[in-house]
């Protein structure tokens, strides 16, 4: 069943505050061009009045944050291939995003990512190995969402949506000044949980910031299947939610776009809308075939843009980094991925019966008779072990 704004406002008699109809003067519009601090050689640019440069501290936290999570990226990958995970989806060349959307947060706001967010939460300071749970399949979701403020990764498309703008209603109802960040692909725009959820939290004022990640394609399906609007942005102005778009290859243009966003959502605004264009380097998953869809010169145009040169070389003309600590970035990153894969080389241990863990609250009647069986069959397989 839809939970609508109307039912919830209907259900919550102490939530009926006297509405406020919208400022007409609210400036709605995203910029006609995606926001812009660095060209892809990373020499500045004008920087526009709305987004003042990061602090350059940020920026080379921002770098080393990305250096290493392009490692993790690379080492899941090969990971994949050795079998030692199901599935990975690469979020190699969307590094800007990844990290920037991480660094405009607090360690209290939360996260709802997708199932290409794990560079996101390593940068965010959980246990890549409990990160790669999900993806091994070994459990639902290896971290503690409460513990970390961030959901477990989210397969189905855009029900994060909902989630976050819930999450982010509760908190505020409550008077915490969290802010809610939900990571959407650009196919998620299609459904409608994106459409509800955009709704509900522009009509309540919910701290949420909707960061949609525009990587040209939904698997194989290209964005100008997905829409006929100028940009993914516009989809805020019909709910009356401001939005921005983005350059997403562009780190220092990425940390300042979000930071406003997520000022904006914090200071009781409601929520606001971002779209980074970008693009994501390898396939959909390992279970995809890109080259069949896409061709070898729009990657390699693509690849000219890469975020990591960009801010490094943004940052040596600043004087922010030499090769001692671009080295050094290196080395730490290399040490995170040899100590991933030495972990996840290790077999798990896993208890079959918890399958049934977490399903429901009240197990159904039908879980607990499949749960039963399953009891018995293991039972009867360690009698027979014995016999022998």
């Amino acid at each position: 069943m839809t939970t609508t704004p109307e039912a919830v406002r209907r259900a919550s008699p102490r939530s009926r505050r006297k509405a406020t109809p919208p400022d007409p003067a609210t400036p709605l519009l995203p910029a006609t061009e995606p926001v812009r601090l660095l060209d892809p050689t990373g020499t500045p640019l004008r920087a526009p009045a709305d987004y003042p440069e990061p602090p350059v501290e940020a920026l080379v936290e921002m770098h080393r944050r990305m250096v290493v999570g392009r490692r993790f990226d690379v080492q899941a990958t090969a990971l994949t291939k050795q079998g030692r995970l199901a599935v990975y989806p690469s979020s190699r060349g969307q590094e800007a995003c990844q990290v920037g959307a991480v660094l405009a947060l607090r360690d209290t706001d939360w996260v709802f990512p997708t199932y290409r967010e794990s560079m996101a939460l390593v940068s965010r300071g959980i246990d890549p190995v409990e990160v790669l749970t999900l993806l091994r399949g070994d459990w639902h979701c290896g971290y503690d969402p409460a513990e970390r403020h961030t959901a477990p990764q989210c397969t189905p498309l855009a029900t994060q949506c909902v989630h976050a703008a819930g999450l982010a209603y509760g908190e505020a109802y409550q008077g915490r000044d969290t802010v809610a960040l939900a990571f959407i692909g650009d196919g998620a725009t299609s459904e409608g949980d994106f459409h509800e959820g955009v709704n509900f939290a522009a009509v309540f004022k919910a701290p949420v910031v909707y960061f949609v990640q525009n990587n040209r394609y939904a698997i194989s399906v290209p964005l100008s299947r997905q829409t006929a609007a100028p940009s993914l942005a516009y989809k805020g102005v019909g709910y009356g939610v401001p939005s921005e778009q983005v350059d997403g290859n562009d780190p220092v243009a990425v940390l300042a776009v979000l930071t406003r966003a997520v000022a904006h959502a914090r200071s009781g605004k409601g929520p606001f809308l971002v779209e980074a264009h970008t693009y994501r380097m390898e396939a959909h998953t390992n279970a995809d075939d890109a080259s069949r869809y896409r061709d070898g010169a729009e990657v390699e145009a693509w690849r000219d843009r890469d975020p990591v040169a960009r801010l490094e070389a943004y940052l040596r003309a600043r004087g922010a980094l030499d090769d001692a600590a671009v080295a050094a970035v290196a080395e730490e990153a290399e040490a995170y991925a040899a100590d991933l894969r030495v972990r996840m080389n290790a077999q798990p241990t896993v208890d079959p019966m918890s399958l049934f863990e977490h399903v429901y609250a009240e197990p159904t009647p039908q879980l607990v008779e499949q749960r039963e069986q399953v009891r018995a069959e293991l039972a009867a397989a360690q009698d027979e072990e014995g016999e022998r």
